[in-house]
């Protein structure tokens, strides 16, 4: 399975939607959510500060497929991995753990020290993925940091288990 990581462009906008909505199916049925909300809207993704980039499978070359993204925003000289989404039948093939590692390479040559981002603890895909990937739990210490725990709060995201936050250091 060849997979080329690519910055996103604008074709590729409705299908991160696609894949964070098909993605966000297994922690609904994991958490049993009668509520969860909806992924970020494509046009609003593309016009955060920050980038995407997409996971292609260019096994064939006339019709690649994308098969998951990575979104960080860059907001107040700060990079924060807002969203990573496989789409489950690609999933634990180690395109996660690429988009991750192309995404922090990619926050390096952007000038970023650090990469922050906000998962559930004891889901076996979120924190301990992201310890694998060199995050290692971290506090909130700036405003948006902390602005991003209350947005958690008012989407409920607590109701399903405890979240942190985790830091790489690049």
């Amino acid at each position: 399975m060849d997979i080329v990581i690519r910055p996103s462009t604008p074709r590729d906008d409705a299908l991160t939607e696609q894949i964070e909505l098909t993605a966000d199916a297994l922690l609904i049925d994991l958490f049993g959510a009668v509520s969860w909300p909806p992924p970020a809207p494509a046009h609003d993704r593309a016009a955060s500060p920050g980038f995407v980039l997409v996971a292609e499978l260019a096994d064939d070359v006339a019709a690649p497929i994308v098969v998951g993204f990575v979104h960080v925003l860059e907001i107040d000289g700060h990079a924060h991995l807002e969203q990573l989404s496989v789409l489950p039948s690609f999933g634990r093939r180690g395109i996660g753990r690429q988009l991750v590692t192309a995404a922090l390479a990619e926050a390096r040559r952007r000038g970023h020290t650090h990469v922050t981002l906000r998962t559930y603890t004891d889901v076996p895909w979120n924190a301990p993925f992201y310890g694998s990937c060199g995050f290692v739990e971290s506090e909130p210490d700036t405003a948006m940091l902390r602005e991003l725990v209350l947005v958690e709060e008012r989407l409920g995201l607590f109701e399903h288990g405890p979240r942190v936050q985790m830091t790489a250091t690049l």
